[in-house]
């Protein structure tokens, strides 16, 4: 089992927790993280774009000239894809991106990246993180405290004042032990994480 160093919040070592070899210790699978990522990014998107086909364009019903005789080439109609204010050629419709990943792959990804995260000293453990106010200034000198800058900070449940006071900061991301996700623990350079939501990591992915 590897075991890492638990902080405080001002940035002091006062503990160490053993972690979980079936989560924090298994082999890394690229294959799978990069699929799970690949999913991530295509299920976000909206796929809503859309251009018209010569068939949809309004007008040109008409033949512009006759077929022979003029010096033109022949034509059928203004709204023909070389024409201005004609259709698209392959013109792109509303489509669904989305698509499955089995759940063991999805487990098996996250554990993959959760082990990267361990094994490059991106996995930090804080006994506890709570504030009595809403104060930016506050989580920012925690964050100074454990000397890093752009985090993923991982929290067992909802505490309104850590969340509302790591809001306004542009390179942190806050989630919850049900919302962590393989893109957002590559994202950022370090993972935060309380000592109770890493013990519901492992019981939960164990």
């Amino acid at each position: 089992m590897a075991k890492v160093s638990v902080y405080n919040m001002e940035g002091k070592e006062v503990d160490t927790m053993e972690l979980n070899d079936s989560v924090f210790g298994v082999e890394v699978n690229e294959h799978l993280v990069h699929m799970a990522v690949v999913q991530q990014l295509a299920n976000n998107r909206q796929g809503t774009q859309k251009a018209k086909t010569r068939s949809e364009v309004s007008g040109g019903g008409r033949k512009p000239w006759r077929q022979k005789g003029t010096g033109h080439a022949r034509q059928g109609s203004t709204r023909a894809p070389q024409w201005t204010g004609g259709g698209v050629v392959f013109a792109p419709t509303p489509r669904d991106y989305s698509f499955k990943l089995n759940k063991k792959e999805k487990r098996a990804a996250l554990k993959s990246v959760l082990t990267s995260a361990v094994a490059e000293n991106k996995f930090i453990v804080l006994d506890e993180l709570k504030f009595d106010e809403i104060k930016t200034k506050n989580f920012v000198q925690v964050m100074n405290n454990l000397k890093v800058d752009k985090a993923l900070v991982v929290l067992n449940e909802k505490d309104v004042n850590v969340e509302m006071s790591a809001r306004n900061i542009p390179d942190v991301k806050m989630a919850l032990t049900n919302t962590i996700n393989v893109y957002d623990i590559l994202k950022y350079n370090t993972v935060v994480v309380t000592k109770a939501a890493a013990e519901t990591i492992q019981e939960v992915y164990a």
